[in-house]
């Protein structure tokens, strides 16, 4: 989720009674939040229901077992209940949040179709910065997707998220159960416990049922005093499908060479303060596309001069192909498109990679963007997009949040990083924010205190599905089945083997070339072939 930052790092809320642990609680009923959830098909169109969201463990009230004393206060444990890992997580209970505290107390609120992140949310006991939530399968389980050969959708506004602030939708190879069991671990999903991602967070309390407690130090770039980090990490692979304000966005996939989560230590955790980063089981930076960052500084920003208005709700549907059009097949291509204003608008090509220039993730995309850089090829290393599809084969659990970055202020996100690089070199500049005091987290939660962003009506289905409503009645193949390459109707598109387009009717063929990047459509009686809808390079594609 954190490209290219020194460590990946939460948001806690300033909550008097704020803590972590791995124990259920008993004194507030939970009172989920939900997302309207989609799962579609081309031949059956979408199904809804609503979806749970939990409150990740982190930023919960953690007290004693056996009354209300805090197990974790500001920055540092109670020594009374955490003497050692295992101790503290027998002694500490994690709290249920209800219905009325998500709001009032997190900044979480309940919109039609979705939620509402609040920034900054003030409340009787203090002040609460951000929030991350998970969508649950049932009260004990996490929803596990699996995304490969399938296209992901959802509904956003960031018009009110400044330069600084980053509102992320991603997923991560958690646990379902939130590893419940582990250890002391009896809380489990159901309160939000199992985080991890690509940049092995040394910041979460409870890993693997054991408090984090062990070398723990505060943070001290933290000015809430309120951060703090421990000797172990936890890393999974992770796919950033949006990490965005209202001046820049990116998506990023960052594969592991591991199954599952990690408790690591050491080397394992690739840790930057040591030099490590890139000896570390995961990719921490990824091979992202910020249009921006590649060469378009016009299509994403802050008014109706950008073909992306930021000021202005969006749908963003990203698509995971496969290199054989099977499920089964190796993952060879990430692609993005965007819908505003009832109008598609297409991811654009880079401009600044010549020959290999393009508008979508591959392995040569990525290849030919680090050498440009000059980064080092650490997605190659951990195996690329075959690696990270395999995770994605594995499931990996669908995660909202809205966070600021008390490290590097989001400039990896929407400015000039690394600070040490001219901003005329390849690759450094990647948004029009100006960096400096502006940025920081001290700025932002006193200036834009009331920052927000929603997300809504999440999709996943078969490529082209979560946007299509199929007709009352199935239109009629044109022409039969038995259509040669290169006749009228329905076809492959020129020079590909693609004979599931053959025999499909217009409206059909049409909608596989507007989301599949397959097929053509030649009307009969007409020589030339009618153009695809939306431009698409002739890459890895099924």
């Amino acid at each position: 989720m954190k490209l290219n930052v020194a460590a990946t790092f939460l948001l806690y809320s300033f909550y008097a009674r704020m803590a972590s642990g791995q124990q259920p609680g008993y004194l507030e009923q939970e009172g989920n939040p939900t997302i309207t959830l989609k799962e579609c098909t081309l031949s059956g169109g979408c199904s809804s229901k609503q979806a749970k969201l939990t409150l990740d463990a982190n930023w919960r009230w953690v007290h004693s077992t056996s009354g209300y004393e805090n197990c974790y206060t500001g920055n540092a444990w109670n020594s009374a209940y955490c003497s050692d890992p295992n101790q503290c997580a027998q002694n500490c209970a994690l709290e249920g949040v209800s219905k009325e505290k998500y709001e009032s107390t997190y900044g979480v609120q309940q919109i039609e179709d979705g939620v509402k992140l609040k920034f900054v949310t003030d409340h009787q006991h203090g002040t609460n910065v951000g929030s991350r939530l998970y969508v649950l399968d049932d009260n004990d389980n996490y929803k596990l997707f699996y995304l490969k050969n399938r296209e992901f959708s959802f509904e956003v506004d960031v018009s009110e998220l400044q330069c600084g602030m980053n509102g992320a939708m991603y997923f991560s190879e958690m646990s379902v159960n939130g590893g419940k069991g582990l250890s002391n671990n009896n809380a489990g999903a159901k309160y939000g416990t199992g985080y991890c991602d690509a940049q092995c967070p040394h910041d979460i309390k409870f890993i693997s049922g054991e408090a984090n407690i062990i070398d723990w130090s505060p943070n001290p770039n933290d000015f809430s005093g309120n951060m703090g980090a421990g000797k172990y990490g936890s890393c999974c692979a992770e796919m950033d499908i949006w990490e965005a304000n209202s001046m820049a966005t990116a998506y990023t996939p960052h594969p592991c060479d591991i199954n599952g989560q990690l408790k690591c230590e050491g080397i394992a955790c690739g840790d930057n303060s040591k030099g490590e980063r890139y000896e570390g089981v995961c990719d921490k930076d990824g091979c992202d596309i910020n249009p921006y960052r590649m060469g378009n500084p016009d299509f994403y920003g802050r008014g109706p001069q950008f073909a992306i208005d930021t000021l202005k709700p969006m749908t963003v549907v990203t698509q995971f192909l496969t290199a054989d059009g099977t499920d089964d097949g190796d993952l060879s291509e990430i692609r993005r498109f965007y819908v505003q204003d009832g109008v598609i608008i297409d991811s654009p090509s880079s401009t600044i990679l010549g020959a290999d220039n393009t508008d979508s993730i591959t392995d040569d995309f990525c290849d030919a963007k680090k050498i440009l850089f000059q980064d080092t090829n650490d997605h190659k290393e951990k195996g690329g997009l075959k690696s990270m599809g395999e995770s994605l084969d594995r499931g990996h659990v669908m995660i909202f949040s809205l966070w600021d970055d008390v490290e590097v202020n989001m400039l990896w996100l929407d400015s000039k990083y690394p600070l040490d690089k001219l901003e005329t070199e390849p690759g450094v500049k990647r948004g029009d924010c100006p960096g400096g005091i502006s940025s920081t987290p001290e700025y932002l939660r006193d200036a834009f205190h009331n920052g927000y962003v929603t997300f809504k009506n999440a999709a996943v289905g078969e490529i082209g599905s979560t946007l299509f409503t199929p007709p009352p009645t199935p239109t009629p193949p044109t022409p039969p089945p038995t259509s040669a390459p290169g006749a009228c109707g329905c076809g492959p598109r020129d020079g590909m083997n693609q004979p599931e387009c053959i025999g499909q009717g217009e409206e059909r063929c049409n909608q596989m070339m507007t989301y599949e990047n397959k097929c053509k459509w030649t009307d009969c009686g007409t020589q030339p072939p009618t153009k695809t809808p939306t431009v698409r390079p002739t890459t890895k594609s099924p």
